[in-house]
């Protein structure tokens, strides 16, 4: 290997950055004059030099001597790897290809390949260069191809919206037309609290229908002008049970509206269960509330209601208030689990989010209501107005 003038010795040092599998070779030529052209690979000087190296990925090559050249590829994927090769000659490379890379060196060369590169150098030579490669990997280079290809405008035509006969049109995702009219909107109110909400027993639709206590009241007259301020609310629907009544009539009160009464929008049966407290439940029917954590068709001991029930009868409330109370927001006085199935349903969400879902006495909820279908929560477990 012959080193340009003042320069005593000559070596390589390559040091792999990414996970390219590739071979690039670089063959010597004679003198020759000219200017570096990126897609033939036309150089000028006079020199000679052989490169050759195998390896995996996207690399820098040092030279002192002989040349220096710095490769850098991205290829799909990136990963690490070493790649070593010998490189001689008076030359700056330039080519053409998949990957984008730069090398910088002393003297001309000329080369072709998959690697793109942007050549530097004085003397004379000229050379080839050819290479390939597969690229695995890339997380960073394959995050920024998905988002442009999310970002991207479809080719694909978009499917017939006509239903097959005697089915439904599917609900349309993203976001709604404007030309879909004002939603459905259902306001969700728990009542306020019962002698037993503090002690967090169940009570549900049988037991002993517990009426608010003071504390109860004192919440259900805050949700009642809170929801005053708002202004938006066309008309009410309680829950036949007392605790729920009630709390609808200190809101009707103050917005001026009558109270109608919807039977589907009662609390869950508990059964047996009934004004006992979760760790009584455990201890007095460890089995029984095993299997009705574990699955929604469970029922509680003594035949109470399973939140399948529950949620197929709120899904037939919800659908009869939606045909009797369009494009109109309508507060819902109800319960725990009404309310939660409300927000479940219009979320798609499986049955075990009932337990993922804190909801507090008193708490506002909200869920709009389009007409191709689509829902909206809009509010969850809002409490600011007791606060």
């Amino acid at each position: 290997m012959a080193a340009e003038s003042g320069d005593p010795t000559a070596f390589v040092e390559l040091a792999l950055l990414g996970a390219r599998a590739c071979r690039l070779t670089e063959t010597p030529g004679g003198p020759g004059a000219g200017a570096a052209d990126g897609g033939s690979g036309r150089l000028a000087g006079a020199g000679t030099g052989t490169r050759a190296g195998t390896g995996n990925g996207t690399g820098t090559a040092v030279g002192h001597g002989t040349g220096t050249g710095t490769a850098v590829g991205h290829g799909t994927d990136t990963g690490t790897g070493t790649d070593t090769g010998t490189a001689v000659g008076h030359g700056t490379d330039t080519g053409t290809g998949n990957d984008t890379g730069t090398a910088v060196g002393r003297g001309a060369g000329a080369g072709t390949g998959t690697d793109t590169g942007t050549a530097v150098g004085r003397g004379a030579g000229a050379g080839t260069r050819t290479g390939s490669g597969t690229d695995t990997g890339a997380t960073a280079e394959a995050d920024v191809r998905a988002a442009r290809a999310v970002a991207a405008p479809s080719s694909t035509p978009a499917p017939s919206s006509t239903p097959a006969p005697g089915r439904a049109p599917a609900p349309a995702a993203g976001w709604a037309p404007a030309d879909l009219g004002a939603p459905t909107t259902f306001v969700l109110l728990r009542h306020g609290e019962t002698p037993l909400t503090p002690q967090k027993r169940f009570s549900g639709s049988g037991g002993t229908d517990p009426a608010l206590s003071a504390v109860g009241r004192e919440q259900a007259e805050r949700a009642a002008a809170a929801l005053a301020r708002r202004g938006t609310i066309q008309a009410v629907v309680s829950s036949p049970l007392t605790r729920t009544r009630e709390t609808a009539a200190a809101v009707a009160a103050r917005l001026g509206l009558e109270v109608a009464v919807e039977d589907g929008l009662r609390e869950t049966d508990f059964g047996a269960w009934e004004g006992l407290t979760f760790g009584e439940v455990r201890d007095r029917h460890p089995d029984d509330l095993n299997a009705w954590l574990a699955d929604p068709d469970a029922e509680p001991t003594g035949g109470g209601e399973s939140f399948a029930a529950t949620a197929t009868r709120i899904a037939a409330t919800r659908d009869r208030l939606l045909a009797a109370y369009a494009g109109r927001t309508v507060l819902l006085v109800t319960h725990v689990t009404p309310i939660k199935t409300f927000v479940r349903l219009a979320l798609g969400a499986p049955p075990e989010s009932l337990f993922r879902m804190e909801l507090s006495a008193a708490a506002l909820s909200a869920v709009a209501y389009y007409a191709d279908g689509n829902a909206s929560v809009r509010l969850l477990n809002d409490t600011s107005h007791l606060r």
